[in-house]
């Protein structure tokens, strides 16, 4: 039957074969905003942490029913419909919604037999010709479950936001026996994550988190991946360094393809993100009007393998090499031409490690870590030459990764401390991942001290909050003084801003 109503629905050819268990036991969620619409997300599990990953669903196809409404109350629905939830998918419903108005807040529910969702929230992006008076996000990354609580999503999931951005590290795939949320759980999850049913009980997992979940139903999301979605430090079809099986790459693309077909199954994503075996189109732009522009990357799948065997230091020269790539061929192409088509105010690149030099070092030595930009200079040093030959306006990269928040000048040549600032970076902290963190630990100190291009450090947990205008971009990072234990309230550690026009970062 449709929502809200006795009247049987078409829908009933693939009926819910589980009366009276909630189906929605992972909640709700929207992504991906366009101007006309949107996409919106469940996935059914009755049993969320079921140890075969199927959610306590059996192999059977669910017909999911969806609403969507201007009003909380759906007393004036816009959009009505239904989708078929697989076993293949693990039962997750991705309906991709069109025809909205622009700039608009609606509510979506779904119904699945007799069991009706809990209400999302969600907003399209302003029409592609308009000048928005301002625009409110936030950005998020780092969440390992077992190490803190979700305390910062509660407090986002209050903010006033037209969407999120989530940067990557959603799950860690690390095993564990013990968790500062006290529970018990057991197999399947103290042991490491390297199949299809693992995975998908890894995402059950955390998205079982009620404070997740809301800041999920409050806003459309904009997903990407970095490494522990899949494994640490991973490149391309390289696996990190170790003596799993997975050393050999043809089982490593089988372990790829697990986690992203378990990544799309429970991230609001649209089809176009729908992994083909071990491959998933994860770069992709999304526009704001012609005030921003945000262009998603994808640093795994594409870059070479980490220099001088990962990790860090002072005397790699093949971190130098210009042959040496990040993004690849097609990605960086793309990337490029966006800088020249763009009318857009703002270029944001949504980025998963830091592309600012982090050096490591307060004396003259030059000492980084190779995973992130610094062991692919010249790429990097190509990529904001490129900006600036095709005069973006004001380019702002935002990034995750490092469980540390920094405010930062994107320099044309880290080398010469006379080059040009050409944009500005915002790397935020973690959700909690590092355990409780600290304001400004010694090695935070060192980190300014060795970088005068980092106005700001801090490694307290928490998130950033951005207010775009026309005139200028503000960071705010919200942070919280612990994540081990529950209630943690949230302050804002300090505000740094952007000036059109005037690239670089300044206190608020």
């Amino acid at each position: 039957m449709l929502l809200g109503t006795g009247v049987a629905s078409a829908s009933s050819s693939y009926p819910y074969p589980l009366p009276g268990r909630n189906p929605f036991g992972l909640g709700v969620g929207s992504g991906e905003p366009t101007s006309d619409g949107v996409v919106l997300w469940t996935r059914l599990a009755p049993e969320p942490l079921a140890a075969d990953g199927a959610g306590g669903m059996p192999a059977v196809p669910v017909r999911v029913e969806y609403e969507v409404a201007r009003d909380e109350k759906f007393r004036s629905i816009v959009k009505r419909g239904s989708v078929v939830a697989t076993p293949q998918l693990g039962h997750s419903a991705h309906p991709e919604i069109r025809g909205l108005e622009p700039g608009r807040t609606y509510y979506f529910r779904f119904r699945a037999g007799d069991e009706i969702s809990p209400v999302g929230r969600t907003k399209t992006a302003p029409a592609p010709g308009a000048n928005p008076r301002e625009l409110n996000f936030a950005f998020a990354s780092c969440q390992q479950w077992q190490v803190g609580f979700y305390t910062a999503y509660e407090h986002m999931a209050a903010e006033d936001l037209d969407f999120v951005v989530h940067l990557g590290d959603y799950i860690y795939e690390t095993g564990f026996t013990s968790n500062v949320r006290g529970l018990t759980l057991g197999a399947p999850f103290d042991t490491e994550t390297f199949d299809l049913p693992r995975y998908r009980a890894q995402y059950a997992l955390y998205k079982s988190d009620a404070s997740l979940m809301k800041a999920h139903a409050n806003f459309p999301w904009i997903q990407t991946i970095d490494d522990h979605e899949v494994e640490n430090n991973w490149a391309d079809e390289i696996s990190q360094a170790d003596t799993e099986p997975d050393q050999d790459p043809a089982v490593f693309r089988l372990r790829r393809a697990a986690a992203f077909q378990a990544m799309y199954e429970n991230m609001p994503l649209r089809s176009a993100q729908l992994p083909h075996g071990a491959d998933v189109q994860l770069f992709r732009k999304l526009s704001f009007g012609r005030l921003a522009d945000i262009a998603m990357l994808d640093t795994r799948q594409y870059r070479d393998d980490q220099p001088c065997g990962d990790g860090s230091g002072s005397t790699c020269a093949d971190r130098f090499a210009a042959d040496r790539s990040l993004l690849g061929d097609r990605q960086r192409r793309w990337l490029y031409d966006g800088f020249g088509r763009s009318k857009a105010r703002w270029q944001i690149i949504g980025n998963q490690v830091p592309m600012v030099q982090t050096d490591l070092d307060p004396s003259e030595v030059v000492n980084v870590y190779y995973d992130p930009w610094d062991g692919y200079v010249a790429e990097r040093d190509n990529l904001l030459a490129e900006a600036r030959r095709r005069k973006v306006r004001n380019l702002v990269v935002i990034t995750g990764d490092r469980h540390q928040n920094y405010a930062a000048d994107l320099r044309l040549d880290y080398a010469d401390v006379n080059s040009p600032t050409v944009g500005s970076e915002f790397v935020g902290t973690s959700i909690t991942t590092g355990g409780n963190g600290a304001d400004l630990p010694a090695s935070a100190q060192t980190l300014l001290d060795a970088n005068p291009h980092i106005r700001f450090v801090n490694t307290q947990r928490g998130y950033v909050r951005v207010n775009v205008t026309e005139q200028r971009w503000r960071s705010d990072f919200r942070v919280v003084p612990y994540v081990a234990t529950a209630g943690a309230p949230i302050s804002t550690r300090a505000s740094y801003v952007v000036e059109d026009r005037h690239p670089g970062v300044t206190p608020a």
